[in-house]
């Protein structure tokens, strides 16, 4: 829970820094927590209105999953930053030590994990802001665009960074795997982000 326990100045400045960890990973894994969490937000100021009551029970699974899903994500802010330490040593050992090869393989299949962890997480989180969107009170449904252009951010951020370790990879087939599942979550998950921005934009142009 190291990256966790610091606070958002502390957390930024070490982004900010020429530190390895934490990265862009764990960056990117944060921003889908904060997309589900306004996901939360716009659930939490519907339900209990008596106006909303045909939808509330579908919005209090929405929001049990949301929290869930928060969860699980700043996990993965911990996750990435825990993958990169070792590989930063990998690149470090000597080009002609024999155990380079395969300490260097397994790092980087080992640091790819959690950015398709934060893909798969946060594709779900889209469709949760699609209901909260849909169903959500006019006059916080504004947070779930907002939640919808994290969670696009956090999309194709976790995507690059699976790739950056993919490119390196000896096993070609096992990298061309991990970035083909990448890039049909992105292509998936994307284009709902989206629609959910455009669709709340139109609405309160």
């Amino acid at each position: 829970m190291e990256m966790l326990r610091k606070s958002v100045n502390d957390f930024t400045a070490a982004l900010a820094s020429k530190a390895s960890v934490p990265g862009g990973g764990s960056a990117c894994a944060l921003a889908g927590a904060l997309a589900a969490a306004l996901g939360g937000m716009v659930g939490e100021l519907t339900v209990g209105k008596e106006k909303y009551a045909a939808v509330e029970p579908i919005l209090r699974e929405l929001l049990d999953e949301a929290a869930a899903l928060r969860d699980r994500l700043l996990d993965c802010v911990e996750k990435d930053a825990a993958a990169l330490a070792p590989l930063a040593k990998a690149y470090a050992v000597p080009k002609d030590d024999p155990q380079r090869a395969e300490t260097l393989e397994t790092c980087l299949l080992a640091a790819a994990a959690p950015p398709m962890e934060v893909l798969e997480l946060t594709g779900r989180t889209v469709e949760l802001l699609r209901g909260f969107a849909d169903m959500g009170s006019p006059l916080a449904v504004s947070d779930a665009a907002v939640g919808a252009s994290l969670a696009l951010a956090a999309l194709r951020g976790a995507e690059i960074n699976v790739r950056v370790n993919t490119r390196l990879m000896h096993d070609r087939e096992r990298a061309a795997a991990l970035d083909a599942k990448a890039r049909a979550l992105v292509d998936k998950y994307a284009l709902q982000a989206g629609k959910i921005y455009d669709d709340v934009y139109g609405r309160l142009a």
